[in-house]
């Protein structure tokens, strides 16, 4: 298995300091959400450290099917700066999450939908073309995500040949199965647990997602992306790190 986590619960602390905690808990696989105050890291810094990356695209301020055009353009563009930061360090995945629908969209939904469906097509062959592989998030039950039926995702990236990356912890807020989370197009997972109720991103064990069945399902079916640890504190990524350690060793969690 491949196991890493997310910058998530640290990204707002010093680079250095904050990749210095993965190598020292020989995480070996971190994924690093490029936003504030993390949005210009410094190449150096990242390459002084024997970690290999993946990049989560930004999330703060940005909808990539915006009505407004010149916030739609700017957001698009900060997805494929994601992108090339993905390209200077050699990094396959690059995570992206669809658009939202805002306050005053709605009874506009299938005007939003087209946009998101050419700013995802757009953001995919911009990564295609620069060797990267731009995959898709499902959304949480939250009014105004887009994308949160992982039937609807599907439907969409079967059509542009693209892949998703599956959150496991979103899915399980629509009320998804383990085994209704399992499909080919997945090639990257977000890891982390919830009651079902709230995208609260728990350390695994502490909500009600069913992992055994989860992990047993795409383990059994070859999956070889990364399990990518997506939580909110420091203590639970090493909780979470640790099972998916325990579940590679024996198989149970």
């Amino acid at each position: 298995m491949k196991i890493g986590a997310s910058t998530l619960a640290v990204f707002k602390y010093d680079l250095y300091d904050c990749l210095g905690f993965y190598e020292g808990n020989k995480i070996e696989y971190v994924e690093l959400l490029h936003d504030y105050p993390l949005r210009d890291m410094d190449i150096n810094i990242l390459n002084s450290f024997n970690l290999k990356y993946t990049i989560h695209s930004p999330i703060i301020d940005v909808n990539i099917c915006s009505l407004n055009p010149s916030i739609r353009k700017a957001s698009i563009g900060e997805i494929k700066h994601s992108i090339d930061l993905a390209n200077s360090l050699d990094v396959d995945i690059v995570v992206v999450h669809p658009g939202k629908v805002p306050f005053l969209g709605q009874g506009l939904e299938d005007k939003i939908d087209k946009l998101n469906r050419n700013a995802i097509s757009e953001i995919g062959k911009y990564a295609s073309d620069l060797g990267v592989n731009a995959v898709i998030e499902n959304m949480p039950l939250i009014p105004g995500f887009t994308y949160t039926s992982l039937e609807d995702i599907t439907n969409l990236l079967e059509d542009l040949d693209m892949s998703m990356c599956l959150d496991i912890g979103h899915g399980n807020t629509v009320g998804y199965d383990a085994i209704e989370m399992y499909s080919p197009l997945v090639k990257h997972i977000h890891v982390h647990d919830n009651l079902g109720d709230d995208d609260s991103h728990m350390s695994i064990g502490d909500g009600n997602v069913d992992f055994k069945t989860l992990l047993d399902t795409y383990e059994s079916n070859n999956y070889d992306g990364i399990y990518m640890v997506e939580v909110n504190k420091i203590d639970s990524i090493k909780r979470s790190v640790k099972k998916l350690r325990d579940y590679d060793k024996t198989g149970k969690i």
